[in-house]
């Protein structure tokens, strides 16, 4: 395993979006900024914006994990798939409510509406972080909107934010494009950006020597072309391919022969 060839304890880049290996370079702390803008002034909806492999998932992830420590209720809902009944039923679950699965739309509509209304009272802020936008259904999309008007005052202390690919973020409709208060875009890494996030990676699995060369590093950053998604998985890929090659550190040629042999493409 490549892993025991560089001298690490575990894997370096998750498989998934994981919030503890999330790069807080000053670019996401401000789209984590414009995020929480919207929940302190108790604006109804936002667009989190970027291209595929940005790492919108775990910008929603990390912000949520924020929310809850300050004590918001907050919900995550992936949309790829998601039908009206199945999205209503995760957001009311995860809100607490008694959500029987096995209810109607009006009903679980209801258990929902109610919760928010209980959490209106109680002052409790509720964010609902709603991934893949571009991608759902026009019948979930009907009941998103149907969200968006609920109880459409500050005082509800309610706030959606869908996230999405801004060249498909039109596929969500006039309707609720009118009513987003703010968009908030996640721009690719910075070239320091993904050295910082290979280097970290690799420290936290165990590795303190470098194990990419200066130009591996600048070469990576080209090829990904600044999608941490992709860096990720190249990286990996260019780690395996130098264990088996028996070297002692990555080079610009490994990083390029991996992106070329062992499959890495537009994602």
């Amino acid at each position: 395993m490549y892993q025991s060839h560089w001298g690490l304890r575990e894997m370096p880049f998750p498989l998934r979006p994981d919030p503890t290996a999330f790069l807080a370079s000053p670019a996401r702390e401000e789209s984590l900024a414009r995020l929480d803008f919207l929940v302190e002034y108790h604006r109804r909806l936002g667009l989190l914006l970027g291209p595929s492999g940005v790492g919108k998932t775990l910008l929603l992830g990390v912000f949520a994990a924020r929310l809850r420590r300050r004590g918001c209720a907050v919900v995550a809902v992936g949309l790829v798939g998601a039908e009206p009944i199945d999205l209503v039923w995760q957001l009311a679950a995860g809100l607490g409510a008694a959500a029987d699965p096995s209810d109607d739309l009006a009903m679980m509509w209801h258990v929902l509406t109610e919760q928010l209304t209980a959490n209106r009272y109680e002052q409790r802020d509720t964010v609902l972080l709603l991934d893949d936008a571009d991608a759902a259904s026009p019948e979930t999309l009907l009941t998103i909107h149907r969200l968006a008007r609920h109880d459409a005052t500050a005082d509800a202390r309610l706030t959606l934010v869908l996230a999405g690919r801004p060249e498909r973020i039109g596929r969500i409709g006039p309707a609720l494009l009118d009513r987003a208060d703010l968009r908030v875009d996640v721009d690719r890494w910075e070239a320091e950006d993904t050295r910082r996030f290979i280097t970290e990676s690799l420290a936290r699995a165990g590795r303190r020597k470098p194990v990419f060369a200066d130009e591996a590093l600048a070469r990576l950053q080209e090829l990904s072309d600044g999608l941490p998604r992709r860096a990720s998985r190249l990286a990996e890929l260019a780690m395996v391919a130098g264990a088996g090659r028996g070297l002692d550190q990555v080079d610009a040629d490994v990083v390029q022969s991996a992106y070329e042999e062992l499959g890495v493409v537009q994602v």
